[in-house]
């Protein structure tokens, strides 16, 4: 029987096999591995909640609330503050990876965007290989670089997958979504529930996505109409980022209110809520790119499923490598103009 709080992850049963049987004796390190918008971060949470909860996960104390809820002294988060995960950046975790728990048995730390960790992965390693009996370490990575293959090799390695429709859909329903709404955004989720659960009754997410699609045919070899198409891109890209600011604005006023109710002179922890909120921002929006940069590459792939002449699925293939180097160079904070400008440009010139 696993622990109740591991519930909360959705679709990842093989996952919550693994974790539901390390909680006995869990070892010193973890690599959750996986595309982006498959439950890795809301999984290392869950599995945090369960190893400082005095009852091994029940999901309902104070401790696993805590933990849920972000404020929990023993679990930190680390997330990356540049296009990579720098070496004082890494100093800094191995230092945390030294402390003493406060209120529980373990401390846990959660590592996000460690496929991006480059030249600070030998800082990391020996903090990794054998850090302190009450430390857990859970390293989130989307793939595994060549600079994350010998940290990957000391950690236990738990797989993550694309979600279902099935599994988005009724997870979005539990959630207390319109069958009809659900159903829509599903196919737009592309297997990522966070995105569903934003989009979720927003209406123009297939428009915008259609605009991805159709760009193969209003490419016209003119730098005018690349210019107009990245702008028009660049734009509908805040469309979610709107919706996010929207709810995070709604949430930061029930905290307001739940401070005043307790006689608190402000928002506890005001300052990381409003940081939470910044990275969440940045993150939507760089979501919403590769989302279309994915539907982009469908486009093209559904061309090369047509059996083209030689030199055309030449050219398509040499597309597709474009597509897929923008989506990298969006996860390192390239300036996203000056991106999109360079790869239409490029893709009016082979197409």
């Amino acid at each position: 029987m696993t622990a109740p709080v591991l519930d909360r992850i959705t679709g990842q049963r093989r996952a919550v096999a693994v974790l539901g049987a390390s909680l006995a004796a869990p070892v010193h390190a973890y690599l959750f591995v996986g595309p982006p918008g498959t439950g890795k971060r809301e999984a290392a949470i869950s599995f945090a909640a369960a190893l400082t909860c005095p009852d091994g996960g029940c999901g309902i104390c104070e401790s696993c609330r805590e933990t849920i809820a972000g404020r929990h002294p023993d679990v930190l988060v680390i997330e990356r503050q540049g296009a990579s995960i720098s070496v004082p950046q890494a100093q800094e975790v191995v230092r945390l990876a030294l402390r003493t728990p406060r209120a529980a048995r373990y401390q846990v730390l959660v590592l996000v965007d460690f496929h991006l960790v480059e030249k600070a992965a030998p800082v990391l390693l020996k903090t990794i290989e054998e850090p302190p009996d009450t430390t857990v370490i859970i390293v989130l990575a989307e793939f595994v670089p060549p600079e994350l293959v010998t940290i990957a090799s000391r950690c236990v390695t738990v797989d993550f997958q694309p979600l279902s429709e099935a599994d988005v859909m009724s997870a979005l329903v539990l959630d207390g979504a319109e069958s009809s709404a659900a159903s829509a955004v599903v196919e737009v989720a592309g297997g990522r529930l966070d995105r569903a659960r934003l989009l979720v009754g927003e209406q123009s997410a297939v428009v915008r996505l259609d605009r991805w699609r159709t760009l193969p045919t209003r490419l016209d070899g003119t730098g005018a109409t690349v210019v107009q198409l990245a702008e028009e891109l660049a734009a509908a890209a805040s469309e979610p980022v709107e919706i996010l600011k929207a709810r995070q604005e709604a949430e930061m006023r029930e905290l307001a209110a739940q401070a005043e109710r307790a006689g608190e002179r402000g928002i506890p922890g005001r300052a990381q809520v409003e940081e939470r909120y910044r990275r969440e921002l940045r993150r939507v929006r760089t979501d919403e790119l590769r989302a279309g940069l994915s539907a982009l590459a469908a486009t093209y792939r559904s061309r090369l499923d047509g059996s083209p002449r030689p030199q055309v699925a030449k050219s398509l293939l040499l597309a597709l490598e474009l597509v897929d180097e923008a989506s990298l160079r969006l996860t390192r904070n390239a300036n996203e103009m000056l991106l999109l400008e360079w790869l239409l440009l490029r893709l009016d010139s082979l197409l």
